[in-house]
């Protein structure tokens, strides 16, 4: 029987995370894609703590972005977390693409929490 969508996500995100661990220092970056909206989180899985979140729903990407892409929101949406982390003391991430592939709106996150100087 073939598995549903949903269904080989969960086992990649299983497999994906047997082996990263994220920590106070270095915390996880997790991604969540739905239909229109994108999330982050920085999770430091030793405490069981979410550290940083942000998303394409926050009031300043929402005014910012009403006529871009999805696309640019998600770029929006990495630089923004960035910013944060930063504000914060975390430079380094462990990147958790969560089961999706490495293209698209999670590699434009990826990409623009890099630019704003987050290292993984």
């Amino acid at each position: 029987m073939a598995l549903t969508k949903k269904d080989r996500r969960y086992k990649i995100k299983k497999r994906v995370r047997k082996k990263i661990r994220g920590t106070e220092e270095k915390p996880r970056m997790s991604v969540f894609r739905s239909n229109s909206h994108i999330y982050v989180q920085l999770i430091d899985d030793e405490n069981g703590q979410t550290l940083v979140s942000y998303s394409s729903r926050n009031n300043e990407i929402a005014e910012q972005s009403s006529d871009a892409n999805k696309s640019k929101q998600a770029e929006m949406v990495g630089q923004q977390a960035a910013k944060k982390s930063l504000e914060k003391g975390i430079q380094q991430v462990v990147f958790d693409r969560n089961g999706y592939r490495y293209h698209g709106r999670v590699r434009k996150l990826a990409e623009g929490a890099r630019k704003e100087g987050l290292k993984f």
